[in-house]
């Protein structure tokens, strides 16, 4: 069996293990803001490509816009972040501290390129650039019917959020 073939069974196997219940462990977010219904791809480490399956039962449709629908850039952008922290909990091992917050901390270059419309899946693509202590730094871009809808770099960390005691 060569290289190629190994890295791709490696591949597929983590990704059959990576289901809606896996997301639902690794990912502090619920209806409605989890904003990623599926993993098709996860190379530990490196990358990783993700589904959201965007219907007209979303509720920013109501009022964004009006006989107009589109997602949001900010929730394209927040599904794109799920994602990336997909990559960094998913790896073989990891366990979530349920205190831990993943969040935002740079967003560079932002481009929206294309709507995301009612009926569209958008293809969720991440890639780390690096991490270290804590912080990491992806490329990510989301694309529809084979076209970019929209790309970023952006940065995100792992803050304690130890719970406060009763005052």
């Amino acid at each position: 069996m060569t290289e190629a073939s190994n890295t791709t069974n490696a591949t597929t196997s983590l990704v059959s293990d990576f289901n809606i219940k896996k997301i639902l462990d690794l990912l502090p977010h619920r209806y409605p803001m989890l904003l990623v219904d599926r993993v098709v791809e996860f190379e530990s480490g490196k990358r990783i490509k993700a589904i959201k399956n965007v219907t007209f039962n979303e509720p920013f449709f109501n009022g964004h816009f009006p006989g107009h629908p589109v997602m949001p850039g900010v929730l394209i952008l927040e599904a794109l972040a799920q994602t990336a922290a997909l990559l960094t909990f998913g790896e073989p091992g990891h366990q979530r501290n349920e205190n831990d917050l993943y969040l935002f901390t740079a967003i560079d270059g932002a481009r929206f390129k294309r709507q995301v419309v009612p009926g569209d899946q958008l293809c969720l693509h991440a890639e780390l650039l690096r991490g270290k202590r804590g912080f990491w730094k992806f490329k990510v871009f989301g694309m529809v019917d084979n076209e970019i809808a929209a790309e970023a770099e952006i940065m995100c960390a792992i803050i304690k959020d130890e719970p406060k005691g009763a005052a």
